[in-house]
């Protein structure tokens, strides 16, 4: 890290661009892995992996004739090993750590990403710890706690559970793997990007739109498209419109998109059941924006309180499970689409982040609370 900033990991195209040519991809196991020249990490021995494949890009007619969109497709996600599209950035996450010969990882999580440090911690033997507001849904509490990660709720938001981790890395003697803590979770997540565009035959879309939290994906997705455009492997020059969808419940870049900030303001008592974006202040808002702007795109919020209703349509018009944060934006599709900032006849694309099976009710956990407003002492965790 540089000033508490995130870095990034930088690749030799040219040299990448000698080596190895879109074509060769399809001869490989369709996984993540596949793109291991644009990955840090080539090594089959530090692989950390739950066999994550290349999820199904499918297209959406009904949904779309519902919108008013004739060309949607749905990215599903959800069909990643731990049901969420943050398998992608664990399994890189953890396969570094593992590379580097670290033992004890720690995270914040509003949920999915708690599951998959969960998940990839186990598999690669490492100790697990997670920290979550108290109010995440029970079923990803136990989904934590099942993989044998120490499990924590906090009373406060993510931002609470970040400070926690943060602060208790040198008692702890834990690394953190909180969004952009580290230079790996985005290169797994650039993976979205990858698969795309080979699906789309080296094409890209011309809309992309996506749920933000604290926007890896959006983020990951732009650089892997950067990436491409540079290396030659595009067969046209058009670059996708990335809009960042929130809920009006917890809109911070949507309110520094708006008032032209670089840098966004913590939203005040952020209120949404899509837990992924109800993040109040990304660690990377810059680089959201940026890529936002760069590519001539927008930030939407659409209503909290039309959130449950979608996922409902979205899930009985296309028959997948979408999440809620991946059903805001399908409000956002229509909202865009009367305001003249999409086309009908335009190739658009919606993340499903994440599985709705996930946010449904489980077991209760007995799991220790922390307070967010006192000292903690990591000696007794």
């Amino acid at each position: 890290m540089h000033a508490d900033r995130p870095i990034w990991v930088r690749y030799d195209l040219a040299a990448i661009g000698k080596s190895v040519s879109p074509r060769d991809f399809s001869a490989r196991p369709p996984t993540l892995w596949r793109y291991s020249e644009l990955l840090p990490l080539s090594d089959p021995a530090h692989q950390i992996s739950l066999g994550e494949g290349m999820t199904p890009l499918l297209p959406a007619r009904r949904l779309g004739a519902y919108c008013g969109l004739s060309d949607l497709w749905i990215k599903d996600e959800s069909q990643l090993p731990t049901g969420s599209f943050k398998s992608r950035g664990m399994a890189l996450a953890v396969s570094m750590a593992h590379r580097f010969g670290l033992h004890r990882l720690a995270a914040p999580t509003a949920g999915n990403a708690g599951g998959a440090l969960s998940a990839y911690g186990a598999r690669a033997g490492m100790e697990v710890f997670v920290f979550m507001p108290e109010d995440t849904p029970t079923s990803i509490q136990a989904e934590c706690q099942s993989y044998g990660a120490k499990v924590y709720l906090v009373q406060g938001l993510i931002t609470d559970c970040g400070r926690i981790v943060r602060q208790g890395c040198d008692a702890m003697d834990w690394f953190d793997v909180a969004t952009l803590k580290e230079p790996y979770r985005i290169e797994g997540k650039k993976t979205m990007g990858l698969e795309l565009a080979e699906q789309f035959d080296w094409r890209l879309p011309d809309v992309i739109l996506y749920p933000t939290g604290g926007g890896t994906g959006l983020i990951g997705m732009w650089k892997a498209f950067n990436e491409l455009r540079e290396l030659g492997w595009l067969r046209s020059d058009k670059m996708p419109r990335m809009i960042s969808v929130q809920s009006d419940g917890c809109a911070p870049i949507v309110r520094a998109f708006k008032n032209r900030e670089r840098f966004c303001e913590p939203w005040q008592n952020p209120d949404s059941t899509a837990w992924g974006i109800r993040v109040p202040a990304a660690v990377g808002d810059f680089m959201i924006l940026d890529a936002i702007r760069d590519s001539n795109g927008c930030a939407v919020a659409v209503s909290e309180s039309a959130i449950a209703a979608a996922a409902q349509l979205a899930g009985r018009l296309v028959g997948v499970s979408f999440c809620p944060e991946s059903a805001a934006c399908v409000l956002a599709a229509q909202k865009l689409l009367a305001d003249g900032l999409i086309k009908p006849d335009e190739r658009i694309v919606i993340f499903n982040t994440g599985s709705a099976l996930k946010y449904l009710s489980g077991p209760q956990v007995d799991l220790p609370c922390l307070p967010a407003d006192k000292p903690i002492d990591y000696a007794a965790l």
